[in-house]
């Protein structure tokens, strides 16, 4: 079982080694509702979809859980009170493993979405791999000789973070003018209201009409784009880079036309060999690398 928890919606799905998704689910995530609220769904819709798939819960190999992080892997908690307002500290191994009696896996959201796309979709054949998801937040991750790249006692880095412009909006981080205070779905919806320009799909849809407002909230947070790319793409000299995440359905090109002229213009990088795709997987990839690691042993690191 793949579970994919974001700031918007969750992602369920029954997976199969050999048949892939077998049923997929996505239920509103409602945070403000409260976290007991939260699992409680979760829980219905895995019932749900295990009857659905015909399985029962004893055959389950295990139920791996991608979040939106901060997240403590070890503790099974997830630690982010910013895009998940209401569930730090939440505990969202145990109730999952005491409803179904199967052993449970917490792992930050963005490193499952690369797994899904390096497993079965844009990222195959790649390494290292790099990818951006834009949603709710920004998430990051790397995969490097053929693992996720991992920190300090073995925590998720977090690209969304980098900082690109000290004089932008101050983030929950602690900097000023980092990525995702600048490009995320948040930050061009609160960019859009201070203008009185409504939210994120409005702004996009007045910038086609070179409304020049909008257009200047966008040109700020593809700059935002530009900028991360370069640093990213200097530091971890991917093969590839690859952009996912709701807000790339309906706007990859704009996204990935900045990204490029990073790569492009990255003098101490080899740009012939980066190139930038989109994630094949959509909505999928998340929940496909979750059901990944739930199938795969978990070692000590």
């Amino acid at each position: 079982m793949g579970i994919d928890i974001g700031g918007t919606k969750i992602a369920v799905a029954t997976v199969s080694a050999a048949e892939g998704i077998v049923r997929e689910a996505t239920v509103p995530t409602e945070a403000e509702r409260g976290f007991p609220a939260g699992v409680s769904r979760i829980v219905d819709a895995v019932k749900r979809l295990l009857a659905e798939s015909g399985w029962s819960a004893r055959e389950l190999q295990g139920i791996g859980i991608g979040c939106a992080g901060p997240v403590d892997r070890a503790r099974g908690t997830i630690l982010n009170p910013h895009t998940l307002p209401g569930w730090c500290g939440g505990d969202i191994v145990g109730p999952l493993r005491e409803a179904f009696g199967r052993p449970v896996l917490l792992e930050n959201d963005a490193d499952m979405a690369l797994l899904g796309e390096c497993h079965a979709g844009a990222g195959r054949g790649f390494d290292p791999v790099v990818m951006l998801t834009f949603g709710t937040g920004i998430g990051g991750a790397a995969l490097v000789h053929g693992q996720v790249l991992r920190g300090a006692a073995g925590e998720h880095p977090d690209m969304g973070h980098v900082s690109v412009d000290p004089r932008g909006p101050r983030c929950y981080c602690g900097t000023s003018g980092c990525f995702e205070s600048l490009a995320s779905g948040s930050a061009l919806a609160a960019a859009a209201a201070v203008q009185g320009l409504g939210d994120v799909r409005p702004l996009f849809a007045r910038a086609r009409q070179r409304e020049p407002v909008a257009e200047g909230i966008l040109r700020n947070a593809l700059s935002a784009v530009e900028s991360a790319t370069w640093t990213i793409v200097h530091a971890l000299l991917p093969e590839r880079l690859i952009l996912g995440g709701g807000m790339m359905d309906e706007h990859y090109d704009m996204f990935a036309a900045a990204a490029a002229a990073a790569v492009a213009r990255a003098a101490m990088a080899p740009p012939r060999r980066i190139t930038v795709a989109p994630a094949s997987l959509g909505n999928r990839a998340g929940v496909l690398g979750a059901a990944t690691v739930a199938m795969t042993p978990r070692t000590e690191e």
